[in-house]
């Protein structure tokens, strides 16, 4: 009786333990998520900052990304990088990479056009796409209810559309497209962390993802607002504004690929259902 209990007590700590601890994972998630989501309205909104440049921002944040990566897993080595081959890169790294890029620039975009609380209410949709390409890739086992549940909240998310005052069609469609490619990523970080064997820390994964990423970006970013750019003669960038918001990105990315690996991609958009 007393081995039996020292025992169990023992499992009911752990238990605690670990969920205390996805609670923390989430709560830091969610708070530098809402600091990103709020910067970048001030910053690509007409009515505040008014730099509506949705590419450029996201190359920045990249660019800050991979070089704060390299420095600490090249220069300061904190960090070590871990023996990824050729084969690998080309069939994980590079289509999340891509799929980041697409991601980024497409959920940017959507502050020009939306207010931020309609576009929190799009991204309930979420859990939905992140079940559904979890299924369809068998990380996920299907079930009735679950899928009865993902439909209701788009049931949910499609009456909040209707009712919204400052619709736009084209912010909607760059809303939805965000969310399918980041559901995409999602699935696919967690596949790369778990199903082949690799352990990626938020720090490595950023080493190999964020340059993909910013080399994907370039492409629409010259063909899209490099011709802008070099036509506005007036802009310098504001070191502090931008530095500070490349700061907040780098730890949200952090974040993210810290709670992915901790828990999974569902269990990160289930939460991000209370934020929203």
């Amino acid at each position: 009786m007393g081995k039996g209990s020292v025992k169990g007590e023992s499992v009911s700590d752990n238990v605690l333990k670990k969920v205390l601890l996805s609670y923390t994972y989430v709560a830091i998630w969610i708070f530098l998520s809402f600091t990103v989501i709020v910067f970048n309205k001030y910053i690509l909104d007409k009515k505040m900052y008014n730099w509506p440049f949705p590419i450029t921002l996201t190359m920045i944040h990249m660019a800050f990304c991979s070089a704060l990566a390299v420095l600490l897993v090249r220069v300061l080595k904190l960090v070590e990088p871990i023996g990824m081959t050729k084969e690998v890169y080309l069939s994980s790294i590079v289509p999340i990479g891509a799929l980041y890029s697409m991601s980024l620039w497409f959920s940017n975009s959507t502050y020009i056009y939306l207010s931020v609380s309609f576009i929190q209410m799009l991204k309930a949709l979420m859990p939905v796409a992140v079940y559904s390409i979890g299924v369809g890739l068998k990380k996920e086992n299907f079930k009735s209810n679950t899928m009865a549940n993902m439909i209701g909240i788009s049931v949910g998310v499609a009456i909040a559309a209707y009712g919204e005052a400052k619709f736009n069609t084209w912010g909607v469609m760059l809303q939805l497209g965000a969310v399918g490619f980041e559901a995409t990523r999602l699935v696919l970080i967690q596949i790369l962390l778990t199903s082949k064997g690799i352990t990626l820390n938020p720090i490595t994964s950023l080493y190999y993802v964020a340059p993909c990423c910013l080399v994907f970006l370039t492409v629409p970013w010259l063909f899209v607002e490099f011709p802008l750019l070099k036509d506005n003669s007036t802009f310098h960038l504001d070191y502090f504004v931008f530095g500070t918001n490349s700061v907040c990105a780098f730890a949200l990315n952090l974040a993210v690929f810290l709670l992915i690996g901790k828990t999974s991609a569902l269990t990160m958009n289930v939460a991000g259902v209370a934020k929203d």
